[in-house]
């Protein structure tokens, strides 16, 4: 189906050292001009962020430092890109809450103007979850077939959840499960070990403040320590632990800290 159009829509994706908009960087930028008589236009970058990649982003878009250490900086291809994308509208997937920003923040830092303000902005994702509802009863109706009738009473939602898990290995059973870049993770099987590894085996804390990265290291997930291994925090920042201890955090997350903490101090 053609869009569309009065003015062309600049479709585009980032891939980034990491997700913290003040501190990361882009190393791939790609965009794909669609113009109102259907014509597409396509543009794309590596692009040198100067600064590490770490290995737990590489182990999401495959992209090394070897991979863009000849490539230009960003201020290299910002008003290049900026001249690219002017006058037209922006789409993408999840673009509202990271790859706008991100790309706001490093045309700022290379000093080129991007008014964002005046482009309509339109995200994929904000549609998909608008009209592909992910709630209980979105998933009994489309893996049971069912209607929830009592929806929000304990009793019911027990029932659901129990029907919606029978459901699912009964459609995925013997189904690879694969990562961003396609690699396989596992397989859904009818073995609570196996489910169990899946969804939650990088959980550290139920809250997920901490989680194992690809290598099985606890790191931070959260604030200006977020990807940093917590042993590292505890030697360069012992502070840190304290502030944690004594602040707005669950319970389960102070003791994880603290049995991290003393297994540390033993080594």
């Amino acid at each position: 189906m053609k869009l569309s159009l009065k003015i062309p829509l600049c479709f585009f994706d980032l891939e980034t050292t990491g997700i913290n908009i003040s501190r990361d960087r882009i190393i791939e930028i790609a965009v794909i001009k669609v113009m109102p008589n259907g014509e597409m236009i396509r543009k794309s970058n590596r692009v040198n962020p100067g600064i590490p990649i770490p290995p737990e982003s590489t182990a999401i878009h495959g992209i090394t430092d070897d991979d863009v250490k000849n490539k230009p900086t960003f201020k290299e291809v910002a008003k290049d890109y900026a001249r690219f994308m002017e006058g037209c509208d922006l789409a993408g997937f999840n673009i509202l809450k990271f790859d706008v920003p991100m790309l706001v923040e490093e045309f700022l830092r290379a000093d080129v103007e991007f008014d964002y303000q005046r482009k309509k902005i339109i995200d994929s994702q904000r549609i998909f979850h608008l009209m592909e509802k992910r709630n209980l009863a979105s998933a009994y109706r489309f893996y049971c077939r069912k209607e929830m009738t009592n929806a929000h009473s304990a009793e019911a939602d027990t029932q659901a959840c129990l029907e919606v898990l029978q459901a699912q290995i009964e459609k995925y059973d013997g189904s690879d499960v694969t990562d961003t870049q396609e690699r396989k993770i596992g397989m859904i099987k009818n073995d609570m070990e196996s489910l169990s590894k899946l969804v939650s085996d990088d959980l550290v804390d139920l809250s997920g403040r901490m989680v194992r990265n690809p290598k099985g290291e606890v790191i931070f997930n959260f604030g200006k320590h977020k990807n940093k291994l917590v042993t590292q925090v505890f030697k360069e920042e012992p502070s840190y632990y304290d502030w944690m201890m004594n602040g707005d955090f669950p319970l389960d997350t102070k003791r994880k800290l603290t049995e991290l903490k003393l297994k540390s101090l033993q080594k």
